[in-house]
């Protein structure tokens, strides 16, 4: 072959490889082009769908070792999104009393996520294991989009216990992707009643 054929044959394959490159393709093994950063399209998703792809992805670590961090939004095992979503990370204040139960709604986070990366989230100042007493637990929710409407906040119709599960706390919307209880301890007793006094209140 001559020269002028060599450097022809080789700027063609150089420009086969540019042209590789700038489509960001790459074949599988069975033939057929792949992209190489290929991501899902989020174009239409419903609240419904955003829940459904974030619940996979999110976990909470067990409490003996989870090392402060009280949410983990992991990586996705599908392909990250195109786009990211909107994701609040919220947490409430669940506290065992004589009436039932106070739910108080006391840090809010917003962030973003493709999937394709891990992020944690720790536990709002007073609720780590080590600070909350034996009647306080904590409620923690995951869910896309806005933050929830009054209509759509848990609520807790009897006192909690121990054995308190997710299930004592529901919410008013499926929109919440992932949720979790770490109920009152074994060691939580509310204050009895105090027995009324057949002398009268003036009496000692």
């Amino acid at each position: 072959m001559s020269r002028p054929q060599l450097a022809h044959g080789s700027l063609t394959a150089l420009a086969a490889v540019l042209t590789l490159l700038t489509t960001g393709c790459a074949h599988k093994a069975d033939g057929t082009a792949a992209a190489v950063d290929a991501c899902r399209a989020t174009d239409g998703w419903s609240a419904e769908k955003r829940t459904e792809w974030l619940r996979p992805a999110v976990s909470f670590p067990d409490e003996a070792a989870a090392e402060d961090a009280a949410v983990v939004i992991g990586s996705h095992p599908g392909e990250p999104l195109c786009e990211p979503i909107t994701v609040q990370v919220q947490f409430w204040e669940a506290t065992a009393t004589t009436a039932g139960t106070d739910l108080r709604s006391v840090l809010r986070i917003r962030l973003t996520t493709d999937g394709s990366r891990r992020g944690t989230i720790g536990f709002p100042a007073g609720l780590s294991p080590e600070e909350r007493d034996d009647c306080t637990g904590v409620l923690m929710a995951a869910y896309p989009g806005a933050p929830l409407a009054a209509a759509e906040l848990p609520a807790a119709a009897a006192r909690l216990t121990p054995a308190s599960t997710t299930a004592d706390t529901p919410f008013g919307t499926t929109r919440v992707a992932a949720q979790h209880l770490v109920p009152p301890t074994p060691a939580c007793s509310t204050p009895a009643e105090p027995t009324p006094n057949p002398w009268g209140s003036n009496h000692p």
